[in-house]
């Protein structure tokens, strides 16, 4: 049975933050609001809650999850990052992308892509999501709330705590979210390639 907490969406409750980064660190799924849609989160290291969000999506584990930084320098600890790099970056963040990078030792192989050990990192544009990782201290492992069968991500929080109660540890409400994804963009090559159009606008990447 699913907690369920209602948090305000411009100023979360920290006593609700803190329970909720408990409930990470425990080795719990959670829901979660972002800036594109609702998410599935769980904690970095822990090999049993990602297996869980692979089931919920009804993928395998050829599918990457994303890691989800509170700045830019939590994505430098993870990623490896030039200057250039850097500058996209902070021009871009906080924001409605995924970028691809090659990851570095501080990351578990199994969340790497196998061949190009590359992940792809955020840093959202969301109140709740930006004060969450916040309270954590470290990363969240994320993938999109979209049910296995379903065609596309979960909008409300009341309509996850319907289907997903029994699965979850906790849902956090934090408002309805859209359905539209972040843009992907892979930073890996000299020039930035554009891998899917989506929320974030292109213009600040030089891809439109």
């Amino acid at each position: 049975m699913a907690q369920y907490f209602s948090i305000h969406p411009d100023n979360p409750q920290p006593r609700l933050l803190k329970q909720a980064a408990d409930v990470i660190r425990q080795g719990g799924v959670i829901a979660l609001p972002t800036d594109s849609s609702y998410a599935l989160g769980c904690h970095l290291g822990d090999k049993a809650a990602v297996e869980r969000i692979r089931a919920i999506r009804g993928v395998d584990d050829r599918h990457l999850l994303t890691l989800m930084c509170r700045d830019l320098s939590q994505i430098g600890q993870f990623a490896r990052v030039d200057n250039a790099t850097y500058r996209l970056l902070k021009a871009t963040t906080p924001g409605s992308y995924t970028f691809i990078l090659e990851g570095t030792r501080e990351l578990p192989r199994r969340v790497l892509h196998p061949k190009r050990k590359t992940i792809g990192l955020r840093v959202p544009a969301h109140v709740v999501t930006l004060a969450l990782l916040e309270a954590l201290g470290e990363p969240l492992l994320t993938s999109t709330l979209i049910i296995a069968g379903d065609d596309e991500p979960l909008t409300e929080a009341w309509d996850i705590q319907e289907r997903l109660e029994s699965q979850l540890e906790l849902i956090l409400d934090g408002g309805s979210c859209g359905l539209e994804p972040t843009t992907v963009v892979d930073l890996t090559a000299a020039l930035p390639q554009l891998v899917r159009a989506g929320l974030g606008p292109l213009a600040p990447l030089g891809l439109d």
